[in-house]
């Protein structure tokens, strides 16, 4: 019988989501509410820069070759297409599978104002091929992945915690520091390359009035600034910025810029108390060292749950004395570290979750619906999610005074329920 448990440490740090403006082809695997595989599509998106935050989240799963980061993929979108086979470059093309985020709250609305549908807020897993020492050089397959890299919003970086004969590990020993420093460093040679080739087209300073010789003076000064950091090792996102040279280099979505959470992927029986894992304890350290969040997960016990009936899902969760699936931790280690977090609109047509930058005001949340919600901004009819539980209707909150009138500077709280009010 499978059995299965996650447990979690995340250090928060609240960074905007960045996003390319390449074109790429996907296959994207669908699930639905009940995690059942519905099929496969194939379009052409472009993902561009933008302030607000979409309904959808993309995570990249990068890694050394068998590292479980195949397995975890498939884990989390139940049985994606991924090939998890123990051979360092099965992963040949990158899987893209989009799932719910699981949010237990959806239902009780959904039952309190009749709602014909829930719609969940979603995330993409992208498992991208496991990149080798060199791979910014042209060496493994990762080298052809490192621009699906750029398309993602934070990366999850797999780190193996576990020791396993009969599993190949790329560089024959387990060693995790000197396996996120062979990742880690391949992003930043993938960085300096192209930090080199912006600086020396700015050189040229092809500006024609004062206020983009202006910006290109601070882009300039910005990556010289990163470029140092970047050649004493530490990432361009632990370099202090000011608000102008951020947006000033967002455009060339810089891999060391984006979030980093590490996964430790442990075996079962490191579970249940993962810090008695050195390797685990490395992890963790590493982590805060370079500012980023870190997760403990066992890649092949999740995939193993995913065989399981629901209820045996949760009995053997409950069993091991947690609540939540490796797919839960993760995501809520991704919303923590972006700094994210989720508002409702609940009707007889639908109850849907929006995810948006903490910090937000009512017209900016509106926004993430359509723009027009936010230009022609007037009112947001407000009340929290537990006191729309504990009235049992939007009506009986508002008999209650519960329901609140906001303006254009109220500040969005996690868990709010949201009716706007608009003109255009």
């Amino acid at each position: 019988m499978a059995r299965a448990a996650c447990s979690s440490v995340v250090t928060a740090l609240t960074l905007l989501p960045s996003k390319s403006l390449l074109f790429r082809t996907h296959r994207h695997f669908l699930f639905s509410g009940n995690s059942k595989f519905v099929g496969v599509f194939t379009f052409e998106k472009k993902r561009c820069f933008a302030s607000k935050v979409s309904m959808s989240l993309k995570a990249g799963i990068v890694g050394l070759p068998n590292v479980g980061k195949s397995t975890l993929f498939n884990a989390v979108v139940e049985n994606g297409k991924a090939q998890a086979a123990n051979f360092p470059f099965c992963t040949i093309e990158p899987n893209v599978g989009i799932v719910a985020v699981p949010d237990s709250r959806l239902q009780v609305l959904s039952k309190l104002s009749n709602s014909q549908k829930i719609v969940p807020a979603s995330i993409e897993f992208v498992d991208i091929a496991g990149l080798v020492k060199g791979a910014s050089q042209g060496e493994g397959l990762g080298n052809k992945f490192l621009s699906h890299i750029r398309e993602v919003d934070s990366i999850l970086q797999v780190v193996r915690c576990f020791e396993d004969n009969d599993i190949i590990h790329v560089n024959n020993k387990v060693d995790p520091k000197s396996d996120i420093d062979v990742i880690n460093l391949e992003l930043i040679f993938c960085d300096l390359d192209q930090i080199g080739k912006r600086i020396e087209r700015l050189k040229k300073g092809k500006g024609k009035d004062s206020q983009s010789k202006a910006k290109e003076e601070a882009e300039k000064a910005a990556l010289e600034k990163i470029q140092e950091a970047l050649l004493e090792g530490k990432p361009a996102r632990s370099v202090a910025l000011t608000d102008l040279e951020k947006e000033v280099v967002k455009h060339l979505c810089l891999l060391t810029m984006k979030p980093m959470i590490y996964v430790a992927n442990v075996a079962e029986t490191d579970l249940a108390e993962p810090e008695k894992n050195t390797f685990v304890e490395d992890v963790k350290g590493l982590s805060s060292d370079l500012q980023s969040g870190h997760v403990v997960v066992s890649a092949q016990v999740e995939s193993e749950l995913t065989e399981l009936p629901l209820e045996e899902r949760i009995e053997y969760l409950n069993s091991l004395g947690v609540s939540e699936s490796g797919l839960g931790n993760l995501i809520r280690a991704t919303y923590s570290l972006l700094g994210l977090q989720t508002y409702f609109t609940s009707g007889e047509k639908e109850t849907r979750a929006w995810t948006i930058q903490a910090g937000m005001t009512a017209p900016q949340a509106a926004g993430v619906i359509h723009s027009d919600f936010e230009k022609g901004f007037i009112r947001a009819e407000t009340v929290a999610y537990d006191d729309f539980v504990s009235a049992g209707s939007l009506a009986a909150a508002r008999e209650k005074g519960l329901l609140r009138s906001e303006g254009k500077e109220y500040i969005v709280k996690e868990g709010d329920v949201m009716l706007f009010r608009f003109n255009v």
